[in-house]
């Protein structure tokens, strides 16, 4: 079932047991879902729609760590709860131990040696694992791998 489809059901359940936490979440993903397609003049692929959702994870945690230093624990309760929701629809994360592998082949599928090659890898990489690991913790790890 489309990522699409699957949002639109799960916001039918939602409405129907007066979830209303979770339909605002959901209400709020097919919104950035619909700015994407109405900036982009198409209709979003699972793969763009993933790309949404990662975005949107990302802000989350953002927001997530800001809260926690601001001491503020009613809304970095909310954020985690939005999160649980969120990560429901992105695939399966992958495991440290099964990035680090990814991410040693391919340095050792683009040749990369140091800090300086790290733009290459990065491109290389991304593609392979996107929606399925953090960000910074792909870029902590190459950086380990190169120096």
């Amino acid at each position: 079932m489309a990522l699409v489809d699957q949002l639109n059901e799960d916001m039918k359940v939602a409405m129907k047991s007066k979830d209303k936490f979770k339909l605002s979440v959901i209400r709020m993903i097919r919104s950035a879902i619909k700015y994407a397609e109405i900036d982009q003049k198409t209709t979003l692929s699972d793969e763009q729609v993933i790309d949404v959702l990662t975005r949107e994870v990302k802000q989350r945690r953002d927001s997530l760590h800001e809260f926690e230093k601001a001491g503020r624990d009613d809304l970095v309760e909310k954020v985690k709860q939005e999160l649980d929701i969120l990560k429901v629809y992105l695939p399966e994360q992958l495991s440290e131990e099964e990035l680090q592998a990814i991410i040693q082949a391919v340095i050792q599928e683009t040749g990369a040696s140091g800090k300086k090659d790290m733009g290459k890898v990065m491109g290389a990489l991304m593609p392979k694992v996107k929606g399925q690991a953090d960000g910074k913790l792909i870029n902590k790890f190459v950086q380990e791998y190169l120096s």
